[in-house]
């Protein structure tokens, strides 16, 4: 069992203890007897594909999920920033900003109390001295300031009017974000806490988890996030014993290459135990038909003695295949590998004018389907309800074919609405826009397909992922944007597994619903990608895997992300800033 234990730990106070904790929902087991130990000052990075049990892990952790088997002990307070967050009926940021102050200031209630009943004769000098550590370590005087500075700091609303649901989704978590961060708890547990921020947010955030005084669990895709912070990796994948495993390196490249290392073993005693498997399978065979009723010794040949050697060869071959199943390695079915489909770079006799009927001459057809940019912004300009959402007045952007383009920028710069501006999902005030005929777009927003998909009715469970996809394959050439014969099957991206496309999608984990989302992005094999915050919610391993396709694929591609790692590895790559 993978026990997060480090050899410091016994310095610090044990703030977060999980004791063969097992969870599972009703269709399939999550966590089996994990065993955890995070003290004071340290910071543990969970991570894992989608699906492996990061978040419910968290909230196992968090008290939200009661755990099977096993038992969660914590000490002291606890503050909890989930991904998906519930939004009470009228509530405010002003709201959240006074819960936040209450629980600190709680703090400083006990310590006057304390104070106002010490006996200074025979009075509890110990719990005195620790309701005042108490009251130091959470500077309750500074809270309003500290959650204000986050709040500013985090690109956060500070109105404390704003109603909640009335914000954008990012907006809802850097507030929430902003207020945990200010509670100064013991034991801190973030779910993707980068998601939603630009990279001054996460300048700001990233000293505050490393000077953190209690416990820190964290789920994150953000590789520079575990190279900046964490103490320790612990991998929800199953390594070669089928248990997660604790990688004490703390750098992401120290940690791929241990993984790595370790599914190469993996995979060479797989390969080897399979081939002996069917060695002894042929043996067996052979043994077996030496016994067949077909065969029939002649009189006088001493049959009875060459049935018996069969036998005895027949068992042989039993004990062997015996002995090499008590020795086989159990292997999991194996995470799925992205496989990138091969993207056209240009329409077919696009704008040609040619005779259908004449027979296709891809290149011929795609050289003269060339006569300018496959799509292509004017001066747009987007309206807002506190200012222009999008302002770029005498600004020319084109998208030529297999091109590439790095967008970047703060919060509220207009990332997001450039890029739904360029997908054509967002009306311009002022500008124009120009695709070219035939053009085919993939478009990963924010918040993509799932979220609709899930919110249909379609039986008891909603659509499974498999009938989402074809309705959205469906709705597409309705539209006519999408070919028939180009269309991507789901199954052959290695995004989900068969078992997670027969599951409806409501049931899938925020990051299966953000691979789905991106399957679709995929289905129609656009000519140009427009993609919004790619990283958000994926495994690192399928962000690195990510990352190569999009470098080498046919098709245009137009990224905007907050990824400091994607950033670095799209350095090469044109960029608009939009600062």
């Amino acid at each position: 069992m993978a026990d997060a234990t480090r050899p410091d730990a016994a310095r610090g106070t044990v703030h977060l203890v999980a004791d063969a904790v097992s969870f599972g929902y009703p269709d399939r087991p999550v966590l089996d007897a994990l065993d955890l130990t995070v003290a004071a000052g340290e910071r543990l990075g969970l991570v894992g594909e989608n699906g492996a049990g990061k978040t419910t892990l968290l909230r196992v952790l968090a008290g939200e999920l009661v755990p099977s088997s096993g038992s969660v002990r914590r000490s002291g307070s606890l503050a909890v920033v989930d991904q998906e967050l519930v939004v009470a009926p009228g509530d405010t940021v002003g709201t959240l900003v006074a819960a936040t102050g209450a629980t600190v200031r709680a703090a400083a209630a006990e310590l006057e109390a304390t104070i106002a009943a010490f006996d200074h004769e025979r009075g509890d000098l110990a719990a005195l001295t620790a309701a005042m550590a108490r009251y130091e370590q959470l500077a309750a005087w500074d809270v309003d300031r500290r959650v204000d500075e986050a709040l500013t700091r985090f690109g956060a609303p500070r109105d404390p009017e704003r109603r909640l649901d009335a914000l954008s989704v990012g907006e809802r978590y850097r507030v929430r974000l902003a207020c945990r961060i200010g509670e100064r708890a013991d034991v801190l547990l973030l779910d993707e806490p980068t998601n939603h921020l630009d990279a001054a947010g996460i300048d700001y955030l990233t000293p505050l988890l490393r000077e953190w005084a209690g416990a820190v669990v964290i789920v994150t895709h953000d590789r520079r996030l575990l190279d900046d912070v964490m103490t320790a990796i612990l991998d929800l994948d199953p390594a070669m014993d089928g248990r997660p495993a604790l990688y004490g390196a703390t750098r992401y490249a120290d940690y791929r290459f241990a993984k790595n290392q370790m599914l190469r073993r993996w995979q060479v005693r797989y390969r080897q135990e399979r081939k002996r498997a069917l060695q002894l399978a042929q043996r067996l065979d052979a043994s077996y038909e030496g016994l067949s009723d077909a065969w029939r010794p002649p009189k006088g040949s001493q049959g009875h003695r060459r049935a018996t050697r069969a036998r005895i060869h027949v068992k042989a071959a039993d004990r062997l295949v015996q002995q090499l199943e008590a020795r086989a390695v159990a292997v999991p079915v194996p995470p799925p590998t992205l496989t990138f489909p091969d993207l056209p770079s240009l329409p077919r006799r696009a704008s040609t004018g040619a005779d259908p009927d004449r027979p296709l001459d891809p290149d011929a057809d795609r050289a003269a389907a060339h006569a300018g940019p496959l799509l292509e912004l004017r001066a747009p300009r987007v309206a807002g309800p506190h200012g222009p959402r999008l302002d770029l007045p005498g600004r020319r952007l084109e998208v030529a074919p297999a091109s590439r383009l790095l967008v970047v920028g703060p919060n509220g710069s207009g990332k997001s609405t450039l890029l739904a501006a360029l997908a054509g999902t967002l009306p311009l005030d002022r500008g124009s826009r120009t695709i070219a005929p035939g053009v085919r777009l993939g478009v990963l927003a924010q918040e993509g397909p799932t979220e609709h998909a899930a919110r249909r009715p379609d039986g008891d469970g909603g659509p499974t992922a498999f009938d989402a996809y074809a309705r959205h394959a469906l709705d597409l050439l309705d539209q006519g944007l999408l070919d028939p014969d180009q269309l991507v099957p789901v199954a052959a991206l290695g995004l989900l597994s068969e078992e997670d496309l027969d599951r409806p999608v409501r049931e899938l984990s925020v990051g299966q619903r953000r691979r789905f989302d991106l399957a679709c992005a995929l289905l129609a094999a656009p000519h140009v990608l427009v993609l919004d915050e790619p990283t958000n919610h994926l495994s690192v391993g399928l962000v690195d895997e990510l990352t190569d396709a999009l470098r080498g694929t046919s098709a245009a591609v137009v990224v905007a992300t907050h990824d400091r790692r994607m950033r670095a590895d799209l350095a090469d790559w044109p960029v608009l800033d939009l600062a």
